[in-house]
């Protein structure tokens, strides 16, 4: 019987589907990265979140038939090395996409109508009510990067809402709403990030790529962290080509980590009232924990024409 080991915790129906489809299923989430290293050569398949990063040393002597990642993007995972060893790779990005739409359209209306600041100053005995003058999103213009799974949920949100809606994606071009890179610097009121973290797009965000924009932008990103780095967010507030910054991922999200330069760094953009955080769980709600599986599930199946 083939074997699957679990390194991170996932929703429960993840064992239960894997039985069904005639899998052993083994889960060890408590295991080193020695220990993990040591013993997958004993099995056939592979489901990971984000315990551990696949490379091509840790594949040396794999017998791996698939690898599933419980989530949305590869970036943990070495993907070529996993194809020219005939393991197929698997990931959900149409699980959590619903979530990380509606998680978007929350942070954009909190900047848009000052939620987050009116909030607190409230809770503070402050009423302040021309201070906290929004502005409505009919009539503005996104630009969404990215048209994948995400930008087309967020796309298909924000359209109700009367924006204008420019995406732009230099692998799979939108049919929907196609746009180039120079229209979305020309139009955008609001720009936000869908695309996966490649060495084509690790520190995308520039000063010189902010700069670009004709308009004073807000700027969304719940993709990864290292596609935008907080010295040119930083900048881009201070400049005010940034109006309003929401962000659910950082370039280092282990802030326990974090260096002196970080921490003053973060400081500084999070001084600005127009900024939004969140902890990377923009596609991490109740719903998309289970849907995840499914789709891995069907994915599994249908490779292995179960």
């Amino acid at each position: 019987m083939r074997k699957v080991l679990i390194v991170d915790e996932v929703h429960p129906s993840m064992t239960e589907g894997l039985t069904n489809l005639g899998f052993e299923v083994e889960t060890r989430a408590d295991l080193s990265l020695a220990e993990f290293t040591s013993i997958l050569p004993a099995y056939d398949g592979l489901v990971i979140r984000s315990k551990f990063k696949i490379t091509a040393d840790i594949l040396t002597d794999s017998t791996l038939t698939f690898i599933a990642r419980a989530g949305a993007g590869l970036d943990l995972l070495d993907v070529d090395a996993c194809l020219s060893r005939g393991i197929a790779v698997f990931s959900a990005n149409e699980g959590n996409a619903d979530s990380v739409a509606e998680h978007i359209i929350g942070q954009l209306l909190s900047l848009a109508h000052k939620l987050h600041t009116a909030d607190t100053e409230v809770r503070h005995g402050l009423w302040e009510r021309e201070g906290n003058r929004g502005f409505e999103l009919k009539g503005k213009t996104i630009g969404i990067i990215g048209y994948g799974n995400m930008g087309k949920a967020v796309a298909s949100r924000l359209s109700s809402f009367g924006m204008s809606i420019l995406a732009y994606d230099k692998y799979a071009p939108s049919e929907d709403y196609p746009a180039s890179m120079e229209q979305l610097f020309e139009q955008a009121d609001i720009v936000s990030l869908h695309i996966p973290l490649t060495s084509e797009t690790r520190g995308l965000i520039s000063v010189e790529f902010i700069a670009s924009f004709k308009k004073p932008i807000f700027l969304i990103n719940s993709s990864r962290g290292p596609i935008a780095p907080l010295e040119p967010l930083l900048h881009g507030l201070r400049s005010g080509q940034i109006k309003g910054l929401a962000l659910d991922v950082l370039p280092n999200e282990k802030l326990s980590s974090w260096s002196p330069v970080e921490k003053e760094l973060f400081a500084e953009i999070a001084a600005f009232p127009a900024t939004i955080f969140s902890p990377h769980v923009a596609g991490w709600t109740t719903e998309s924990y289970y849907k995840i599986n499914e789709v891995l599930l069907e994915k599994i199946k249908a490779h292995f024409s179960l």
